[in-house]
């Protein structure tokens, strides 16, 4: 009895636990799903190698100062127009996500229409659509704009979601205690929506970064754009550099995303830390 109880308690009680004849198959379908993946890898590079996409003469582009001076270009542009979106997107999403929680109807409804309406549009067809409207000479205002618009939905969303999830007693005891709406969500339920909703915050702030490449439709002299503008240009005898351009600038890329990542969880330990602190001085 005992050792059926035993059995029961470490078993998982969303699922039975496999036996040995599934473990073994599970790791059959798991080493020959590696295989395959590694074939394809293998068939793509073989494949890229007879092209003559791995030729010595096709990385010649990037000892150029010229060329290296262009990809820097290309960043800079990138940061810039990710560090206007970002904070644009967070303050529109922090206004519309009040919005969305006013007691006043008119204001609410408003704030949901502009939310579920830009969550909805496609992101690309609205930065071409502001750029050919309104910023055909400036650009990287077409792609800011559109960037936040459509993040700044999305993070009112997460923000709502964050401050509905606070325990509803903290906000009674708040009102109890005399304090206006606009104390309550302030210093009490935005505070903690924002701790708890933190990395998908910089989650999606992660998503609008990669969406900054989008400004190659409109010509907008990203980081994606001095690539494609490198690439498209054949390089003697070698030809076209399209991998080498892909395997220089798509790790730029990765980098600045698991950078915003790891601040992100830095953020987070800190502000982990500082609540078990004053937890700690509050016992």
């Amino acid at each position: 009895m005992s050792n059926l109880f035993t059995r029961g308690s470490t078993a998982s009680v969303l699922y039975d636990a496999p036996g040995p004849k599934a473990r073994a198959r599970y790791r059959l379908f798991s080493v020959l799903s590696l295989l395959a993946i590694a074939g394809l890898l293998g068939y793509a590079v073989m494949m890229l190698a007879d092209n003559g996409q791995f030729d010595a003469g096709l990385w010649d582009v990037f000892q150029y100062n010229t060329i290296q001076q262009r990809i820097v270009d290309g960043l800079v542009s990138t940061l810039e127009a990710f560090g206007l979106a970002a904070l644009f997107s967070l303050t529109l999403g922090s206004l519309l996500a009040a919005g969305r929680l006013s007691d006043h109807k008119p204001v609410r409804w408003v704030c949901t229409a502009i939310v579920q309406f830009f969550r909805a549009m496609p992101l690309l067809i609205l930065i071409v659509a502001l750029y050919y409207a309104f910023f055909a000479k400036e650009p990287m205002w077409a792609l800011v704009l559109g960037l936040t618009l459509y993040n700044g939905a999305v993070q009112a969303e997460i923000i709502r979601s964050g401050v509905n999830a606070v325990p509803r007693g903290q906000a009674e005891a708040a009102y109890a205690l005399g304090m206006r709406k606009t104390q309550v969500m302030a210093g009490i339920l935005v505070p903690q929506a924002v701790r708890s909703m933190l990395p998908t915050m910089i989650g999606q702030l992660v998503v609008t970064l990669k969406d900054t490449s989008l400004g190659f439709i409109i010509t907008y002299h990203e980081l994606l754009f001095v690539g494609k503008s490198i690439a498209s240009q054949p390089i003697n005898a070698a030809g076209f550099p399209y991998i080498p351009v892909v395997l220089v600038i798509g790790p730029i890329y990765v980098a600045m995303c698991l950078l915003l990542t790891a601040l992100a969880r830095w953020i987070e330990a800190r502000g982990r830390r500082g609540a078990n602190r004053r937890t700690s001085a509050a016992a």
